[in-house]
């Protein structure tokens, strides 16, 4: 999904086109390079008894079907001149004089972009030939994500996806909530009673990571509730029916893609010190703009206990470069060459003059090596480092509960809008 926000940010800013097709019975087209034998259904005889039929074709339902479309579909693509992407193999792009064209699969979707129509049309052309292809035209809907265009960009929504989730609880006809948790909510130390079945907890978790595709501010929330799938408690379901809540007033809820020429990478780092009172480990998240536009997110618990506030930041750094170095290939094979070194940008000082300084041995001897990937990515000229204040912090939305206020302050910040707010 980072590598759909950032090609629709790119197509945005270059004024491209971009078109959708689909293939028909996709995992059909597959050539089998392997022995398979299949028992015949009930009712099906053949004509030796100690014998069973062999596949030539893959079909659905086998192992080897995902891989054998996706080898007959990467070998036409290869064939017409596309080089496939080592940052995402799902990525292929054409580079023919001032031509270029970009093709990104998912398993039988794809999103067709460059700056020719005429090529596009002639590609297309040719998929067709190849396979069995239906033309969706411009792109408006893809893996449940509604896409909007305009001169500002691409609004990218799950409105339809949001409003099924609130009708499945049943509560459509709610008051909605301001924010998706409460602040100082202790989930994680809860006493309440334990609910012995979990299935419609677990399949609403789900349903909300997907949905956190465009919803970074769901980032946390989501967070939280995946950490009680196994026992779940009465106040974890209340937390999550008034995450439910919240998506009652802001279905309609998404990201903006600008059409800006501006695509300065930066990346808001943060982390909570000691977030979780069962294992004291604290929570990093990251957030990574392209000229101003979110194209990645992401809150994770952090693998070991962190002795220090430094520390934890220190570390939430280092995961947010590992962010920074594969953004930049992506980038660079979307033929986009980032001019000049990314942003980190950071609210704790410490960290960042750990990062710059190698002379603060004493306070770091203990982490890592792989964590001094930040300081080598300064010196080497992919990064430079910036401080923000805590309540400009971006990342802060994604490691905490806020309150109202800062809330929707930060959700401005970050691009985050309502297409079908009034206003």
């Amino acid at each position: 999904m980072t590598t759909v926000r950032a090609l629709l940010r790119l197509v945005a800013a270059n004024n491209w086109e971009v078109h959708q097709m689909d293939v028909h019975n996709a995992f059909l087209h597959g050539d089998l390079r392997k022995e398979v034998y299949i028992k015949l259904p009930q009712g099906f005889t053949f004509s030796s008894p100690n014998k069973l039929p062999r596949l030539h074709k893959a079909l659905y339902g086998l192992r080897q079907a995902l891989r054998c479309w996706y080898e007959k579909l990467s070998t036409a693509l290869a064939k017409a001149g596309f080089v496939q992407s080592y940052s995402d193999y799902s990525l292929f792009t054409y580079t023919r004089g001032s031509v270029e064209i970009r093709v990104l699969v998912y398993v039988d979707d794809l999103v067709v972009c460059g700056n020719d129509s005429e090529a596009i049309h002639k590609f297309k052309k040719y998929l067709g030939e190849c396979f069995h292809m239906k033309d969706l035209g411009k792109l408006k809907y893809f893996l449940g994500i509604e896409i909007a265009r305009n001169k500002e960009g691409f609004m990218l929504t799950q409105r339809k996806y949001a409003l099924d989730i609130v009708s499945e609880t049943g509560l459509l006809g709610s008051r909605p909530a301001a924010t998706p948790m409460e602040q100082n909510h202790h989930l994680a130390s809860g006493t309440s009673p334990f609910i012995p079945e979990p299935a419609s907890y677990r399949r609403l978790v789900g349903r909300l990571i997907y949905l956190a595709n465009t919803r970074p501010d769901l980032s946390y929330s989501v967070h939280i509730l995946s950490q009680f799938m196994q026992k779940l408690r009465e106040r974890h379901m209340d937390a999550a029916l008034c995450v439910v809540l919240y998506l009652k007033g802001t279905a309609g809820q998404g990201i903006l893609l600008s059409s800006r020429s501006n695509l300065q990478l930066s990346v808001y780092c943060d982390a909570d010190w000691g977030m979780c009172p069962l294992s004291r480990r604290s929570l990093t998240a990251y957030v990574a703009l392209l000229g101003g536009s979110p194209i990645s997110w992401k809150t994770k618990k952090q693998k070991v206990v962190s002795q220090s506030s430094c520390e934890a930041e220190y570390r939430a750094m280092s995961i947010a470069t590992r962010e920074i170095m594969w953004l930049r290939q992506l980038l660079k094979d979307l033929g986009f060459q980032p001019n000049g070194p990314s942003r980190l940008i950071c609210d704790i000082k410490s960290a960042l003059y750990i990062a710059t300084n190698p002379v603060f041995h004493e306070r770091t001897k203990h982490i890592e090596i792989d964590c001094h990937r930040v300081r080598d990515s300064i010196n080497s000229g992919v990064l430079t480092t910036a401080h923000i204040g805590t309540k400009e912090q971006l990342a802060d939305l994604l490691t905490k509960a806020l309150g109202k206020v800062q809330f929707s302050n930060l959700m401005s910040k970050l691009g985050v809008c309502n297409l079908h707010a009034p206003f």
